[in-house]
């Protein structure tokens, strides 16, 4: 899962080289990380249906999808509000730009399709309830999913990889997350070859840094080979790649706990092991302090190193989809003390982060560290179309109506009954009387 940071840079950075030219590779290294702007006193109003107050310019669609993810993992139904704007973004032949501030104006080639954004409206669609069809036919979530399927399945690379944006070349995050899209919607990813007959497995195991690489990043992934060609370590890519090498998805519950994490060499990797390769990587970044450290910003002065949150949540997921819950240990108490604070200030998709974090290792998504994500994220958001809560509340409300109305229907039909009894006797004093 790319994290929020990431993506609100990662968009901005992708713009700029599509408009500068800079073409395939011009993104080499892992782009740097942070929030998302906040809007400017004379920004317009935000549309109704949209999770966040920010500028949604860079992570609009992303953080919406994000928002249902997680609340669908916490039994959570978002508002027919919040969907109907999802489905809105999404363009004619079924891509999704970052963001739309005109839905009602068709994509034209100026529109920038984002990979990231479609795969993750993918994933977050497949687990909404599909409403009815009003001509019997498709309903209108599960016909948006499709369609963006299609065009994922279009823009693959050659290399059997995605990149942000169409045209360029691959990266680990875009590849692993079309991965999750395209199990979510109930395909088999290795059955989705490029038009090399290659795998998004093919290019996944690309990314991956050799157990016998004498840094330390052996096991991990790199986000792109940098302008040298080498893989360079990516927290970021290997908490995703980790996943979508596993089969899993963000939503995810934590797996059996299985062998300690090693890195193991193989003559001929496969993508489950290089992602628990991965895994191996990651158990070792997070024994250190409990916490993964942003990258340094190039040209910045040598400071201490920032903690980077979203990417220590994503680990969290990584390990425990991996079997390694306890590993994720140290990071989940960590998260649990400073996490709600980072998620207030960054918005919804911070929040959807801590909340699949904590769902994957089964923490209590209501108390972390004494605080209810959930509620907190839907407070971002249309007041949803219901809850767990809601839920109970109505069942019980209809058990009582239920236990009313029986008692009711009980004293009706005992009153007949009688009132039946009444006639009998009657009817037989009568009989008697005639026969007399």
């Amino acid at each position: 899962m790319t994290t929020v940071r990431r993506r609100s840079i990662a968009a901005a950075l992708a713009a700029t080289a599509v408009l500068c030219g800079g073409g395939a590779g011009a993104l080499a290294v892992a782009p740097a990380a942070q929030a998302a702007p906040s809007p400017s006193p004379s920004a317009p109003a935000l549309p109704a249906g949209l999770y966040g107050t920010k500028d949604p310019t860079y992570d609009g669609v992303w953080r919406q999808s994000f928002a249902f993810l997680a609340q669908e993992t916490s039994g959570v139904e978002p508002a027919d509000q919040a969907v109907d704007w999802l489905l809105r973004q999404q363009c004619d032949n079924g891509g999704f730009a970052a963001y739309r501030p005109e839905p009602g104006k068709p994509c034209d080639a100026s529109t920038m399709l984002d990979t990231n954004a479609t795969a993750a409206a993918v994933q977050a669609l497949a687990g909404l309830d599909k409403p009815e069809a009003a001509d019997g036919g498709t309903d209108p979530v599960t016909q948006a999913m499709r369609s963006s399927v299609h065009w994922l399945k279009g823009v693959q690379n050659k290399d059997g990889g995605w990149s942000y944006n169409p045209g360029g070349a691959s990266d680990a995050n875009s590849t692993s997350i079309v991965i999750g899209a395209l199990a979510a919607a109930g395909e088999k990813p290795g059955t989705v070859k490029s038009a090399d007959g290659r795998s998004p497995y093919d290019a996944l195991i690309g990314f991956a840094i050799p157990c016998s690489a004498k840094d330390a990043g052996a096991g991990a992934f790199a986000y792109q080979p940098d302008r040298n060609g080498k893989l360079v370590a990516n927290a970021d890519a290997t908490a995703a790649a980790v996943l979508a090498g596993l089969g899993k998805q963000a939503r995810t519950r934590g797996a059996e706990p299985g062998q300690p994490p090693t890195c193991e060499a193989a003559a001929k990797p496969t993508a489950e092991r290089v992602a628990r390769n991965g895994a191996a990587y990651l158990a070792t970044a997070l024994a250190k302090t409990g916490h993964l450290d942003l990258p340094p910003m190039p040209g910045a002065e040598t400071t201490a190193p920032a903690p980077d949150f979203g990417n220590t949540a994503d680990a969290v997921v990584a390990l425990a989809a991996a079997g390694h819950g306890d590993k994720a240990a140290g990071a989940v108490t960590w998260l649990k003390k400073n996490g709600p604070a980072w998620a207030a200030e960054n918005g919804p998709a911070a929040w959807a982060q801590l909340i699949l974090a904590a769902h994957t290792v089964g923490a209590d998504t209501r108390d972390f560290g004494g605080v209810d994500l959930v509620q907190r994220l839907n407070a971002t958001g249309p007041k949803p179309d219901s809850t767990v809560e809601t839920r109970a509340e109505q069942e019980h409300e209809n058990k009582e109506s239920g236990e009313n109305s029986g008692f009711g229907v009980w004293l009706v039909v005992g009153v007949f009954l009688f009132a039946g009894m009444g006639i009998g006797f009657l009817i037989s004093g009568r009989n008697k009387n005639r026969q007399l």
